[in-house]
């Protein structure tokens, strides 16, 4: 008699309990009770998280990660150790070709990248059937649909399984996702996360970011501005907020090539994974533009991180930590204006200078198309 195999034993470490217990019972045939009595829960509540589950397949992409996952015992695919050592399997191999291996660590930096995204006003998350990325798009300024970023399908399914995005429409074989209440949530976890890491790092080496700054005669502590970051990034990025500011004239402060240009810097610093790194390298970069930082990376993240730099040592000191404190790192205006010295107001002023350049960079470099976007 073979011993009993408990498929919910071999699933990744990151799934919702939920999804676990409806793969017990549905993968396995364990019984409402038994998965009760295991858990110390009502029979009704796993009853109820099981029916939830089962109408939320419904959405393409939670079907397709419960039917993933429900294959991974019979489709013998290849498992890989997460950071516990543990063998999790690859969540969509037995569906598509090309998926990647999802880990908690990713999970996190992905969410943090993604979920920024569909925070902002009018951001959707677009995916089809035939599509092995599904993206972000938003709404700009002059109603046209502009791609902020782009993501791997894999990681998509694992969102909708976390509950951090939910359907906002269906149109034929088009489907369109919006952040959840979830969602928002485990973003501002995530944020406040990653700031106290960042503060952390600072306090460490004695950078002024980890101690008190004085504003406006008063002093506000790092764990302050902190949480006025964090409450920004739930919102717009500032070049979005500046791009709807318009001229006495009526034209647009920031025109839709140069916001074109901030999103697609601000993409290639998130895909870099630079933000939880050491903050330190891009104000030494910024300092030297003849020196280029190691990326120690390979890969789409190495590329991106060679972009950046690239664009950077363009811009100079000055224009580029403009750009980097207020595209990647989303630092206000007024916030960047007091860091850098400048007089009240001028910081849009420079910022756009900024841009014009860049966008300049991007199309000398790589044509008037410029680095396609993930």
């Amino acid at each position: 008699m073979e011993p009993e195999v408990n498929v919910v034993s071999v699933l990744p470490s990151w799934l919702p309990a939920p999804v676990r217990r409806y793969l017990g019972h549905t993968g396995e045939g364990v019984s409402l009770r038994e998965i009760a009595r295991r858990e110390g829960l009502a029979a009704s509540t796993v009853m109820r998280q099981i029916r939830r589950y089962e109408a939320r397949r419904d959405d393409p992409l939670v079907d397709e990660a419960l039917e993933a996952l429900c294959r991974t015992r019979t489709s013998g695919s290849v498992s890989t150790p997460d950071a516990q050592g543990k063998d999790i399997p690859q969540m969509t191999a037995p569906v598509r070709q090309g998926s990647i291996m999802l880990d908690e660590a990713a999970i996190q930096r992905e969410g943090r990248r993604i979920l920024r995204r569909l925070a902002e006003p009018g951001a959707v998350l677009a995916i089809a059937p035939n599509m092995e990325k599904a993206v972000v798009l938003r709404a700009s300024s002059d109603g046209r649909m502009v791609q902020t970023a782009v993501l791997e399908r894999a990681l998509a399914q694992a969102f909708a399984l976390k509950d951090w995005i939910s359907v906002r429409n269906a149109q034929g074989r088009l489907t369109s996702y919006e952040i959840s209440a979830s969602g928002r949530a485990a973003l501002k976890a995530l944020i406040d996360e990653e700031d106290r890491r960042r503060m952390s790092h600072h306090a460490a080496f004695g950078l002024a970011d980890g101690g008190a700054i004085r504003i406006d005669g008063g002093s506000v502590t790092s764990e302050a501005v902190a949480t006025r970051k964090s409450r920004f990034a739930l919102t717009e990025s500032p070049v979005a907020v500046l791009a709807r500011r318009r001229e006495k004239d009526g034209t647009l402060f920031l025109s839709p090539d140069l916001v074109q240009a901030a999103e697609r810097l601000r993409e290639d610093f998130e895909l870099a994974q630079m933000a939880s790194r050491d903050t330190q390298i891009w104000d030494r970069f910024l300092s030297d533009p003849s020196r280029l930082p190691a990326t120690g990376m390979e890969g789409a993240s190495g590329a991106a991180r060679e972009r950046v730099a690239a664009a950077l040592r363009d811009l100079g000191p000055g224009l580029g930590d403009v750009v980097l404190r207020v595209c990647c790192y989303l630092e206000g205006l007024e916030v960047a204006e007091r860091r850098m010295g400048w007089a009240a107001r001028s910081g849009k002023i420079v910022l756009r200078i900024a841009l014009q350049r860049l966008r300049r960079h991007y199309i000398e470099t790589y044509g008037r198309s410029g680095p396609l976007i993930g």
